[in-house]
């Protein structure tokens, strides 16, 4: 269904066997948090990748970008028996990378997974620098365990401690010496920060098929997918293209109620995927439609309504629902059961089955555009007084009589509206439900959030209407050492031709 992203950016993977600080790597070189990083063996089980800036000491010099990409700990005994899709994770990555950062724990020592992780990026035939980094090298008492690495046969270490950014110029040396980018830049492959194109996030609580889902889009096995619940920790970017158009789909880790977050890893991962709405284009809700709505749909539902993110509601797995329903009965259903969302377009999908990926991306894109519009103020301003004249706020007990002076779209993404009228307090929350509701009916971005805002007149009180007066009525007053010169003539200049 997709195409490989065409910009290009070259692919560095960090391998190890688990708790080596791997994911704090990639952190570091990404200035933020990116992977999940907790003593937990195992907690990274997909490829989590993120591009990074290149620093340079030289500030004269052009940036460089690549596209960093954290694994899981090769050798882990997963806990839902996910090894062995974790370590072809890791395959890949390898496979796809231009340079390999092995990374060791210098404070335990090596141990007999470190050597067999050197074997098997000694028996992949790779064709590709591997760097050494011994990390958690925290002070001098942690050289010796550093040195120690060297004897896995991929040259002296680089001591690094991820954790405070100590000798990470070093690390960036070793990126620059190992990829040529001069030569890249020489044959058209600019290495510049991707164009992420629309961004959506695929969120729904566990085991909705978010995963699957990804993958269908992408036409890759980008990320695991298994009947376990949780498998899905960290929040992935997968970056794909169709025709003219680039996406980069997040899949995020499937939510549950906050009283049920057993420990620290479901919590950063419950907080990631709400990180993953916030930053998103549009959000993908995915609704297991084998079993009910949840209380944790509901949740969800109410957290994207909260910042006003465009939203397809995809009901997914509806082959496995479409013998007890019609399409018209379950939406139906969801209308009563996600009123907040009554607006956002429903789509029927298979991921399983491939079914329905295009539709889903057909709104994505059409939600996108809806999301960035801006109308122009007289339009805007004629519907408002339209629907003003159809019914206007009550006057309230003191007989006031409401009144809108102007509309104005102050924002996109969301759509942003200011209502400029005399008494705020009349446009109360029904009337503001009757006004948007009547508005979607009208103005080019029906099917997202709309944000409202009601603006009264600014007051002011006697004391202040008298000092402005007094300042447009006292003479000029000039300041010590100058004085005000009036009527005075300037002569005209000659022109002077332009060179």
């Amino acid at each position: 269904m997709s195409v490989p992203e065409s910009n290009y950016l070259p692919k560095i993977v960090i391998v190890g066997r688990p708790n080596v600080g791997k994911s704090s790597l990639l952190n570091m070189l990404a200035g933020r948090r990116i992977s999940i990083v907790d003593p937990t063996a195992g907690v990274t089980r997909d490829r989590v990748s993120a591009v990074v800036e290149i620093e340079d000491k030289n500030p004269k010099e052009e940036p460089h970008y690549v596209e960093v990409v954290d694994t899981g700990g090769y050798g882990i005994e997963d806990s839902q028996n996910l090894t062995a899709d974790v370590e072809r994770q890791i395959d890949v990555g390898i496979a796809d990378a231009e340079l390999v950062l092995f990374v060791v724990d210098a404070q335990q020592g090596l141990v007999p997974l470190d050597y067999t992780v050197a074997e098997v990026l000694r028996t992949a035939n790779l064709k590709k620098p591997v760097v050494l980094i011994a990390n958690k090298v925290d002070g001098e008492t942690h050289e010796p365990g550093a040195y120690e690495a060297a004897a896995l046969g991929f040259g002296e270490p680089i001591m690094l401690s991820a954790k405070n950014g100590n000798n990470r110029w070093e690390i960036y040396d070793a990126i620059r010496a190992n990829i040529d980018f001069d030569h890249l830049r020489s044959i058209g492959e600019a290495d510049t920060p991707p164009d992420d194109g629309i961004k959506f996030a695929l969120v729904g609580k566990r085991n909705a098929g978010k995963s699957t889902f990804v993958n269908a889009l992408a036409g890759d096995n980008r990320v695991i997918v298994s009947d376990e619940l949780g498998t899905t920790r960290d929040s992935v970017d997968v970056r794909f293209q169709i025709g003219n158009q680039k996406y980069t789909a997040i899949d995020t880790a499937g939510m549950r109620k906050r009283k049920s977050l057993q420990d620290d890893i479901e919590y950063y991962s419950h907080h990631r995927a709400l990180r993953s709405v916030r930053r998103a284009d549009v959000c993908l809700f995915l609704i297991d439609a084998a079993v009910p709505i949840s209380q944790v749909d509901k949740q969800l539902a109410a957290e994207i309504v909260k910042h006003y993110r465009p939203t397809v509601i995809v009901i997914n797995k509806w082959d496995l629902a479409e013998k007890k329903y019609t399409q018209e009965e379950y939406v139906e259903y969801m209308d009563k059961a996600l009123g907040n969302l009554n607006f956002a377009p429903i789509v029927f999908t298979s991921a399983n089955k491939n079914q329905g990926m295009k539709e889903a991306l057909k709104l994505v894109k059409a939600l996108y555009t809806q999301s960035n519009y801006r109308m122009p103020t007289s339009e805007l301003n004629s519907f408002i007084m339209d629907l003003m004249q159809l019914r206007g706020p009550s006057g309230g007990k003191a007989g006031k009589r409401a009144k809108i002076y102007y509309a104005t779209q102050v924002d996109v993404d969301p759509p942003s509206i200011v209502l400029n009228v005399n008494h705020p307090e009349l446009f109360d929350n029904n009337y503001q439900r009757y006004l948007m509701n009547r508005l979607r009916n009208m103005v080019p971005f029906p099917e997202v959030p709309i944000r409202l805002m009601i603006r009264g007149k600014e007051k002011i009180s006697a004391e202040e209407r008298l000092r402005r007066k007094k300042l447009q009525t006292e003479p000029m007053q000039a300041p010590d050492g100058y004085h005000i010169v009036e009527d005075v003539d300037i002569p005209d200049f000659p022109e002077v031709e332009e060179f």
